[in-house]
């Protein structure tokens, strides 16, 4: 009987799967360079796509640096001068590094050595240590900061579509993150 039911869950995740790539959009060329909030595609060609509980088992093991790439809060455009600004605070994945502002798709100079430098840091230099990368769901900043890595050579790359909402989704810890600095 178990093993009936369990046969039958898995089929059910199985054609929930499909069903999601069927939905998805397909993997552009290059990055994605507008419309950030949309649906991502399924897949990151060159990198694993991790479910929650992928990354979960990654995090728990501490065998990869977390990379969440969530943009700065931008500063709303009709405040009074005088007005002091605060971000709103990040939480994040406990041991991420954020590296915010560098999963657009067309990234400034500075912005790009900002990535590669956080990066080689996180990893001491080892192009095969596994990364990370994360945003929020429907995020495409963290698949286009996944394939840029891919880019610099990064030979181990994952890809967690769900980001943040999937990890808060499922009850895990989040920590309050600082950027890393420039």
């Amino acid at each position: 009987m178990k093993r009936g039911l369990a046969g039958i869950l898995l089929a059910m995740l199985s054609l929930i799967a499909v069903a999601y790539a069927a939905d998805a959009p397909p993997e552009p060329d290059g990055y994605r360079t507008d419309n950030y909030r949309a649906p991502v595609p399924a897949t990151l060609k060159g990198a694993r796509v991790l479910t929650t509980h992928d990354a979960e088992a990654l995090w728990r093991d501490r065998s990869a640096v977390f990379v969440d790439v969530l943009p700065h809060p931008p500063k709303p455009a009709n405040l009074p001068p005088d007005t002091v600004w605060r971000d709103k605070p990040r939480q994040n994945i406990p041991g991420s590094i954020w590296l915010p502002d560098t999963g657009y798709g067309e990234l400034a100079t500075v912005t790009e050595n900002y990535l590669r430098s956080g990066l080689a840091h996180a990893t001491q230099g080892d192009r095969t240590k596994l990364l990370v990368f994360y945003c929020q769901a429907d995020c495409w900043m963290s698949w286009n900061a996944a394939k840029r890595a891919m880019s610099m050579g990064y030979d181990h790359v994952a890809w967690f579509p769900d980001g943040t909402d999937g990890w808060q989704k499922a009850d895990l810890p989040m920590t309050e993150a600082q950027p890393e600095p420039h």
